[in-house]
């Protein structure tokens, strides 16, 4: 495989087709198209961002609702559902996906691809050998994309969760939130038990300047599940998930706890309001209590304060724009 990426870097050089040519504003709208219908990873929402960057394009968090609101999701893979990677690469692969999506309108197959061909001259000929693994356009698991982005006081930017992955009785849920200042703490209480049903788990300063880095919450959203808790206990952070995380996990909030978005501002029992199909996220506390906390409220010493890491918290942004390098 490394071979033969190798050749076609070269071959897209001989015929001069660059980056850009390929990575343009509607390939973008494309990528996001495909990604709401296979219901995948949270981390899509820093990856997309991060590359439209770089290659001048900007993405915004309000644009993935506006594409998931139009886009069936029609796959359930793990954790979601029952199937895996390998069942969808031998229903027809991600290809497979795009073929459906065409079906009504929603890519737009004209661009030009890393094969040196448009995207309808790679969708010739390919099928969708299994509907059960890739559900027709017309059967969907559900109308809208697998990903939704929730905005209100607590996460003033935005933050990401993986709608396919929650369980109905947890799309809209209020409860008192349990608040840690590392993902550490968070897992020791769930494991002693001290979490219980309708809590909202919040663990802050685990985002790109907090961490540094934004280390994967998949322990926390494992244990949580583990314990039982996995439809009755939702969490919040500024930090990540991996592809396997489900339930109600909340992350990417932006602004982050360390660069004094409102995340920093909760406190233990404070009123949390999650309604995913509405795209909402509120903590319910008064603009003036919250502006007497802010007055009050300093951030932590970094944890790390020498070398490139500290340049990095120094330097980089919140998930809302990827992450990036200011």
């Amino acid at each position: 495989l490394a071979k033969k990426a190798g050749m076609q870097v070269m071959e897209l050089v001989r015929r001069n087709i660059r980056p850009r040519d390929i990575m343009t504003p509607a390939a973008f709208h494309n990528a996001e198209t495909v990604d709401m219908a296979l219901g995948c990873s949270t981390n899509t929402m820093l990856h997309l961002p991060a590359i439209a960057h770089e290659a001048g394009v900007t993405i915004d968090l309000d644009e993935a609702n506006r594409i998931s609101a139009n886009t069936p999701n029609l796959c359930h893979l793990a954790p979601a559902g029952d199937t895996f990677m390998e069942d969808l690469e031998r229903a027809g692969g991600v290809l497979a996906v795009m073929k459906e999506l065409t079906k009504k309108g929603l890519l737009d197959t004209s661009l030009m691809t890393c094969t040196c061909k448009t995207i309808a001259e790679n969708l010739e000929g390919v099928e969708n050998l299994d509907t059960s693994i890739i559900r027709p356009i017309d059967q969907p698991y559900s109308t809208s994309g697998g990903i939704a982005v929730l905005k209100g006081n607590l996460a003033k930017d935005g933050c990401v969760v993986k709608q396919s992955a929650v369980a109905a009785e947890m799309m809209v849920h209020e409860g008192p939130a349990r608040v840690f200042d590392s993902e550490d703490d968070a897992i020791a209480a769930i494991y002693a038990k001290k979490i219980v049903p309708g809590d909202v788990v919040v663990i802050r300063y685990e985002g790109p300047k907090g961490g540094p880095g934004m280390r994967e919450m998949l322990n926390p959203t494992s244990a949580i599940v583990g314990m039982g808790l996995g439809s009755s206990v939702a969490l919040i952070t500024d930090g990540r998930f991996s592809g396997a995380t489900r339930g109600a996990s909340i992350g990417h909030v932006s602004p982050e706890a360390a660069a004094g978005g409102t995340i920093a501002l909760v406190e233990e029992g404070d009123l949390i309001a999650i309604d995913i199909p509405n795209c909402t996220i509120e903590l319910k506390v008064s603009d003036e209590v919250l502006a007497e906390r802010r007055a009050r409220w300093v951030c932590p010493e970094p944890r790390i304060k020498t070398g490139y890491l500290a340049r990095y918290a120094k330097l980089v942004t919140s998930a809302d724009k990827g992450a990036i390098l200011e």
